[in-house]
């Protein structure tokens, strides 16, 4: 070997990628092109590897979208179930799952339809609200309609809290809408300004209220 020639110790080196990279880029990816421009081949291409290299740890599409909605619920809070009062438990969970999900807005009509089958993640996050359900006393063949009667809340709430502050300015039409607009104004008059977290608590301690 010539004088200044020097081998490379080691192999070339590749892009290392995991579950966790790889669900981070498909969030980011969703995020910022929406659910529908959302393809393997972006998704390889945010990570910076051949799709070829991305499909050695995935199958396809629905396999990243079930390890986005894993990685998702994990971050709900169940911690109360079990340990605080049903109202307080479903309380901090329905918060916590809410701002979870209003942080990622664009998967919400993904997440919200996708089965749980092969996502044991998920399943714990169920499985922790239905004990703390029946421990609290309900009959076990209320428990799905209920927690789907707050699932569907929750998610309309997490899209709510992405809306324009000015969603409910009536602006020219006032005068085709006055009641609703001296709403508006009334509420405004009251020293509130209305935010997704007003419709939100209203909604939900209405909920609790009347399933207890």
């Amino acid at each position: 070997m010539g004088e200044g020639t020097h081998r490379r110790a080691g192999r070339p080196s590749t892009k290392v990628l995991s579950r966790q990279a790889i669900t981070d880029a498909a969030l980011d990816v969703i995020e910022h092109g929406g659910y529908d421009a959302f393809t393997v081949a972006k998704l390889a291409r945010a990570l910076g590897v051949a799709p070829s290299a991305l499909y050695n740890h995935v199958r396809s599409k629905q396999d990243v979208l079930l390890w986005v909605q894993e990685d998702l619920m994990t971050k709900v809070d169940v911690s109360g179930f079990g340990t605080e009062p049903w109202a307080v438990a479903t309380r901090r969970w329905a918060l916590s799952y809410r701002d979870v999900f209003a942080r990622h807005a664009p998967l919400v009509p993904v997440i919200a339809v996708m089965p749980v089958a092969g996502a044991p993640r998920t399943l714990a996050v169920y499985e922790a609200v239905a004990a703390g359900f029946a421990e609290a006393g309900w009959p076990i063949v209320t428990i799905v309609p209920v927690v789907v009667a707050l699932e569907s809340f929750i998610f309309g709430s997490a899209l709510d809290a992405n809306a324009p502050a000015d969603i409910f300015d009536t602006a020219d039409l006032a005068g085709v809408s006055p009641v609703f607009t001296a709403a508006i104004d009334a509420f405004a008059g009251s020293g509130g300004d209305y935010t997704p977290d007003a419709g939100f608590d209203a909604g939900l301690d209405a909920m609790i209220a009347g399933l207890e």
